[in-house]
């Protein structure tokens, strides 16, 4: 396709009331709105980008004379949703000639976006949303009051919080828009690929943790990959699942984070939209190449009971076991993580298997409780002598530095082998769940084996001790025989060192 000759790269499609200022001499919404993306999208395409909108447009005597002439000419239109917009027959027609222009000047779509940017200023029901953009994400310039529930319209000029959000979102439009321009002063038509990099779903969350899903989002369409759902998702929870699933089928990668709030449910549904699409990604990964990253905010505290349940369950569910890490880290952390799943090194890519490695034994990162680390030195001398690096806990000096060394073992390690025997159930259930951060960690390959073991003395919770998160190994009073032989199996026949 050649590309086509436009003479205004934006076309601002808005209701005249928008851009009404609330204070007197300064200049309105909209006209912020003009100048702003102007100036940002010129920067990021490096030449002046031409703007148009009509600020005297008044009655439907012009609209034949000049927006019939201007709409084909426009490469992409910038509609601003608000309630006087979809109630003004005036702004809808706009859209309806764009639409209907765009198919003679290259299409509505380009390399699978649309040539419509919907920016929603003020909230408005979906079903009263313009049919061509009823399913298109937005761009919300609005926060939601958690106190109240009312919207906040996000103005350049208040405060700190505010003009950070509102920059952010105009940033992302810009980077948006300039894309797409760029496709179509390259002549790309509506085959051309979306995206180099792969597909994601980035499930959707609870109000709480929006701004760090887009945080996300944003980071990973700068690194060329492709996120989905890109589209306005159904309320009713049959249509939900079907498009859920629609979604997941072409991705290997699905990310879902977990806040404080519920989340929506939808009609139909006894569960919240963030469950639906975490149950639903289960479901996906039971095909086989397909893997999940669960991220729950460190220090996270919740009063909704629904969602402590909820937390509970992602907590302890044994369907997390299979291809799914659980990570509680900052958010630069799960990013970090997303990638390393995403972008993974060149020496990454083909790990060597698990036993000898290229540099030496593999290693075994023995985790014991300090008051059990003499009970553990029998299993200590058996993994020295059947050939492998054994690794211990520190438990004196630093905190961080504690810490650090903790993460670092877990990190490089081959095999993870936990000695419980007088520690506290709560310290097996804390080390389990630090196997499920092994990502956040920056871990580039599964642990080859995992193993807890139960030594003396017996209880009643060891009796009825399961996990699929680990092999449960009981040792036998005495010498240690063959019990670890599944753990060795798993790792590999030896550690590749010197053997007695």
């Amino acid at each position: 396709m050649q590309s086509q000759p436009f003479d205004h790269e934006i076309f601002i499609s808005y209701a005249h009331l928008d851009d009404a200022s609330l204070i007197e001499g300064q200049k309105g919404w909209i006209s912020q709105l003009h100048r702003a993306l102007e100036v940002r999208v010129s920067q990021l395409a490096g030449r002046q980008v031409r703007v148009w909108r009509d600020p005297k447009l008044q009655g439907n005597d012009l609209f034949a004379d000049r927006l019939l002439e201007t709409l084909p000419r426009a490469a992409v239109l910038v509609s601003v949703l608000s309630p006087r917009y979809v109630a003004s027959e005036w702004c809808v027609r706009e859209l309806q000639e764009f639409w209907r222009a765009s198919e003679r000047t290259g299409g509505a779509a380009v390399a699978g976006k649309i040539r419509v940017f919907k920016i929603v200023k003020t909230p408005v029901p979906l079903e009263r949303h313009p049919a061509e953009v009823r399913d298109v994400l937005g761009y919300e310039f609005f926060t939601v009051d958690p106190e109240s529930g009312r919207p906040r319209e996000l103005l350049a000029e208040l405060g700190a919080d505010v003009q950070t959000r509102y920059w952010s979102k105009l940033d992302d439009l810009a980077h948006d828009i300039a894309e797409l321009l760029e496709l179509l002063e390259n002549g790309d038509g509506p085959g051309a690929a979306a995206s180099s990099g792969e597909t994601v779903y980035l499930a959707a969350t609870g109000l709480d943790l929006a701004e760090a899903r887009e945080d996300v989002k944003r980071n990973l369409e700068r690194r060329g990959h492709q996120v989905l759902p890109d589209r306005v998702q159904p309320v009713a929870a049959p249509d939900l699942e079907a498009a859920v699933l629609r979604d997941l089928a072409s991705c290997r990668l699905s990310v879902h984070m977990i806040g404080k709030s519920y989340g929506f449910v939808p009609d139909g549904a006894e569960r919240s939209v963030v469950a639906i699409q975490h149950d639903l990604a289960i479901e996906r990964g039971g095909g086989g190449g397909f893997e999940r990253l669960l991220w729950i905010p460190p220090g996270l505290e919740v009063d909704d009971e629904r969602q402590r349940a909820y937390l509970r369950e992602v907590r302890t569910d044994p369907r997390l076991q299979a291809g799914a890490d659980l990570l509680e880290v900052p958010l630069e952390d799960l990013k970090a993580a997303i990638h390393r799943k995403l972008e993974p090194e060149e020496e990454a890519a083909a790990p060597a298997p698990a036993g000898a490695g290229a540099e030496g034994p593999a290693t075994v990162y023995l985790l014991v409780d300090r008051d059990d680390a003499a009970g553990a030195a029998p299993l200590e001398d058996l993994l020295y002598e059947r050939g492998y690096e054994v690794v211990l806990p520190v438990f004196d000096g630093d905190e961080t530095e504690i810490r650090e060394d903790h993460e670092e073992n877990l990190r490089t390690c081959d095999g993870v082998l936990i000695y419980y025997g007088t520690a506290h159930e709560l310290w097996l259930r804390k080390t389990l769940r630090e196997l499920r951060k092994c990502a956040g960690y920056g871990r580039e390959r599964p642990l080859a084996a995992k193993a807890v073991c139960l030594a003396p003395p017996p209880t009643p919770d060891k009796e009825r001790l399961r996990t699929h998160e680990a092999l449960v190994i009981r040792l036998p009073e005495g010498e240690l025989g063959d019990a670890l032989g599944p753990f060795f199996d798993q790792l590999g026949a030896d550690g590749g060192g010197p053997q007695p």
